[in-house]
């Protein structure tokens, strides 16, 4: 099929997939889907040695009452790789400059009203108190402190365990989004995944 363009918004209910094709054979293999915007744009400052992580973002049937979408940003983040230095530092790849996860949009994740942070394995070598902040902006270099920037502290995790959920508030609009060390472990972390889930609300047109 030839490219094609849309002068409105492309819509589906079951998201969108990265395909192949076998040139050969003709068979179709599904190589990616469902990929946040922001994928494409984040800093090469979070990139550990393994996969970094995965981003999803799904919008919920609407309330045909209130003509709300719900929307919900899914991002697993392996920090295998990353270092963390001192406490309230930015985590990030150890000499890699700017460290953001993502970029908090309207458009991509509508306003949100909460998000949590879910450990899948329990940091090791790093600090595993691991804090969500976020910041307004996008120029947050690893071992360095989040201070630096205009910041807001949005998930003050503790130590991080397997199986532990933490709860944090809401996200302002346009803000980059940085994990920190709640204390200080200079060390590259050597395990340790993080599945962030931000919950937001559109109005559909």
């Amino acid at each position: 099929m030839a490219n094609t363009t849309f002068s409105g918004p492309v819509r589906s209910e079951n998201g969108f997939q990265m395909v192949s094709k076998n040139a050969t054979t003709g068979t179709i293999t599904v190589t990616s889907g469902n990929k946040m915007v922001n994928e494409a744009i984040a800093s090469a400052g979070i990139e550990g040695t393994a996969a970094v992580y995965i981003t999803q973002v799904e919008r919920l049937k609407s309330d045909v009452t209130t003509n709300v979408n719900l929307v919900k940003t899914t991002i697993m983040i392996d920090l295998t790789g990353l270092r963390s230095t001192a406490a309230g530092d930015i985590i990030g790849k150890d000499g890699s400059g700017i460290a953001y996860i993502a970029r908090v949009t309207t458009a991509d994740q509508g306003v949100v009203f909460g998000v949590t942070m879910q450990c899948l394995e329990t940091p090791a070598g790093g600090d595993p108190d691991i804090n969500l902040h976020s910041a307004t902006e996008g120029t947050g270099v690893e071992d360095t402190p989040i201070s630096n920037l205009t910041e807001t502290l949005i998930i003050n995790s503790g130590d991080l365990t397997a199986g532990s959920l933490v709860a944090g508030g809401d996200i302002a609009a346009d803000q980059y989004l940085y994990l920190t060390a709640g204390a200080t472990t200079d060390a590259d972390y050597t395990a340790g995944r993080i599945l962030l889930t931000i919950f937001g609300y559109d109005v559909a047109s």
